[in-house]
């Protein structure tokens, strides 16, 4: 061998030993999955999506991803369709000729389905490419990145598909609100006024519920603003009363759970929104910090999201069909008109009807659903809120933190305390529901 191929020969072996091929331990890590899906948490709350769409964005992401998963182990995971409603056969993958990475392909599903719902095009671009690179710099052969990749693609058309067929799009032509007179009805509040929000939502279709009429709750208090002895009146008076006596716990724990995705701050002339996740948001951080703590695999971390998500949407579906029925007027408005105009809430009111309360159900709902994949009484530290500068709350077991979300809602003065109990538990029985039909761990 002459000089010189010594040389070339050296080079090469260094070469090669400088070359990570550790591709598989980099995608089997289940932290890179959660980082996944608080990239697309940032995406929706950049792009001041509402907390009902919100749950659209994060369920068909999670289906995706899920259902990659579920190709890849068909032996331990199972699909999804026949069990959700409209989702057909999810084309199988062909392993015969290329090996594909389950993992990877999962993340890349995920990001083309939360792109997909989501805007402007491109919002995960430079992620999805992040990861390709990730993959190529630890040694993945160049076959099996294209081959993941392909199927990532095969899954995301057939999860984009089921989705066009919810008649969301049908509801973005639907007739608004119609804003009257009429005691007791919803009317906008201060201080943006804003219509409201997604009236069509019951419209859209369920996900493994039967019916929006599956857990009607009884109809909300009658109007009476004039007999201190009824119910309304006093539960009026309630909401009144606690936001004038809140205590710095009671102030925390409503603005730990405010998960306001826009809030319109005025001072003066000059007016400024802040954001934060949404609700639903709120709970895929804690699925995040469950699975992490719980030390779940990469596929059992992608199930905690798909069944999560699931329960948040389908709760998101049951409540707004009885906002919508009954359209009560919020505390704030009823507080303003009736008993004092100068009154505001702890938190600011958002733009829909008060009866029942979106954030207990839904609380309650993914704390029934995560209890079913982790267990109860699993203890944890929610930090989600950190990044909005909100100090961490810990709490004995998801139940208690939903118990705790229905407080908050009527310690910031947005709820009456009857409806937040109402709603808690019409949560419960959705999370159960989603619980015990949804089967993924064979």
């Amino acid at each position: 061998m002459n000089r010189i191929s010594v040389f070339a020969f050296v080079a090469i072996f260094f070469s090669a030993c400088n070359t990570k091929h550790d591709y598989d331990k980099i995608f089997k890590d289940p932290n890179l999955y959660c980082n996944t899906v608080h990239e697309l948490n940032t995406v929706v709350m950049g792009n001041n999506f509402g907390p009902i769409v919100a749950s659209r964005n994060y369920l068909y992401a999670a289906v995706a991803g899920y259902e990659v998963i579920a190709a890849g182990y068909p032996d331990h995971w199972a699909s999804l369709s026949g069990q959700v409603h409209g989702l057909g056969p999810i084309p199988k993958p062909d392993t015969t000729t290329h090996k594909i990475d389950f993992e990877l392909a999962a993340l890349l599903a995920y990001c083309k389905l939360g792109e997909a719902v989501t805007f402007p095009e491109g919002s995960m671009r430079a992620y999805v490419d992040s990861l390709k690179k990730m993959a190529t710099d630890h040694g993945m052969p160049s076959d099996m990145l294209k081959a993941s990749i392909e199927y990532a693609d095969t899954v995301s058309a057939a999860i984009k598909a089921w989705s066009k067929k919810d008649h969301y799009a049908e509801t973005r032509g639907a007739p608004e609100y119609m804003v009257y007179d009429s005691p007791g009805r919803w009317k906008p509040t201060p201080p943006a006024y804003s219509p409201a929000m997604e009236p069509h939502w019951s419209e859209i279709r369920y996900v493994a519920m039967d019916s929006v009429r599956q857990f009607m709750p009884h109809p909300p208090y009658p109007f009476n603003v004039t007999d201190p002895k009824s119910l309304y009146y006093r539960e009026v008076k309630l909401s009144q009363n606690i936001v004038d006596s809140l205590t710095p716990e009671e102030a925390w724990i409503a603005d730990f759970w405010d998960d306001n995705p826009f809030k319109l701050n005025v001072s003066g002339h000059l007016m400024f929104g802040t954001k934060k996740f949404s609700p639903a948001g709120h709970w895929m951080g804690i699925t995040g910090i469950a699975a992490q703590k719980a030390g779940a695999d990469f596929p059992t971390t992608v199930a905690a999201y798909a069944k999560t998500s699931i329960a948040l949407f389908d709760a998101f579906i049951q409540c707004w069909n009885i906002k919508f029925t009954y359209n009560t007027l919020r505390p704030e408005t009823a507080i303003n008109q009736y008993f004092d105009a100068n009154w505001r809430p702890h938190l600011q009111t958002p733009p829909f009807p008060e009866y029942t309360c979106g954030h207990c159900t839904i609380s309650a709902s993914a704390a029934e659903t995560l209890t079913s994949i982790f267990g109860d009484n699993f203890a944890y530290t929610d930090t989600t809120e950190l990044e909005f500068g909100i100090k961490s709350r810990s709490f004995t077991s998801f139940r208690q933190a939903a118990d705790e979300t229905a407080k908050s809602r009527f310690y910031g003065g947005i709820h009456y305390k009857y409806s937040c109990d109402v709603s808690h538990d019409m949560g419960n029985d959705i999370g159960d529901l989603v619980a015990d039909r949804i089967k993924m761990k064979k």
